[in-house]
């Protein structure tokens, strides 16, 4: 579903702030793949999620999406293979909407605009349901504006949003990190839900270890623009942070693991 071949990227090129993000990064994932990224600061891990994207374009490399080579298109061209949900909870809903609008936008995403009644009664229930998998109460809130949830209610909508119309990928970019650890469980235990029903082709980007252990079929660690670790099946499941933290010295020869990954 996603074929990542040899990838470059460097930053402020040929000047004292040139920064190596992305260092002849391979990688591919099958259909249905739930694979969590981790890595300290600076690993790469968000610049392979935005190159993915089509945020910023490759210097070198290749990227394609269900066979398709997406190498070239531009970010608005790649949004209809990708959903995805970022740090900030503000960022994937329309504040002064409500709710059931935002659902709207979201379901009607790459169809033709056209000037029939905004919302029928049968989406209205179809939207009912869809949010009683988050188990927020925001079903019986249709139309309440989206700027008065919570940030956690706000991307636990965002989530259902970026997985309505089942993306052939789904990038995840720390969504987690901003809420508090109860909120963000909740979240995570949706998104697995979610990611398991729909079968969906996920990369989940974490600041936590143990989350990225406990998620997906298969874990990557990044360092310095390359995939340091990459563990799955039966080896991920009987991982531990202390064994993780061990391949990553080895495969890395540095011991910077401890500092930089549980700080960072």
């Amino acid at each position: 579903m996603l074929e990542i071949r040899e990838i470059y990227k460097t930053f402020n090129a040929g000047t004292i702030n040139e920064k190596r993000a992305m260092n002849g990064v391979s990688l591919t994932l099958n259909d249905g793949d739930f694979v969590t990224v981790i890595g300290g600061n600076g690993a790469g891990k968000s610049t392979l999620l935005n190159l993915v994207a089509g945020v910023y374009p490759v210097d070198s490399g290749s990227i394609a999406i269900d066979g398709q080579d997406v190498t070239r298109l531009p970010e608005h061209k790649r949004a209809q293979f990708i959903g995805r949900v970022f740090q900030d909870p503000m960022m994937g809903t329309a504040a002064t909407m409500q709710i059931e609008e935002n659902l709207a936008l979201a379901a009607r995403r790459g169809q033709r605009r056209s000037l029939r009644v905004g919302i029928t009664k049968a989406e209205r229930e179809e939207y009912r349901e869809l949010l009683k998998i988050l188990d927020l109460g925001l079903e019986d809130r249709l139309t309440s504006k989206v700027g008065l949830l919570s940030g956690g209610q706000r991307q636990a909508l965002t989530l259902l949003m970026a997985t309505l119309k089942k993306p052939k990928l789904l990038l995840l970019d720390e969504h987690t990190a901003a809420l508090d650890p109860k909120t963000a469980a909740k979240v995570l235990d949706t998104t697995e839900k979610i990611v398991r029903r729909d079968k969906l082709t996920t990369l989940m980007i974490t600041h936590n270890m143990r989350d990225a252990i406990a998620h997906g079929n298969r874990l990557i660690m990044m360092y310095e623009g390359r995939i340091a670790v990459d563990v799955a099946g039966e080896e991920k499941k009987k991982l531990t942070v202390e064994q993780l933290l061990a391949l990553f010295s080895k495969a890395s020869g540095s011991d910077e693991a401890d500092d930089k990954l549980l700080l960072g």
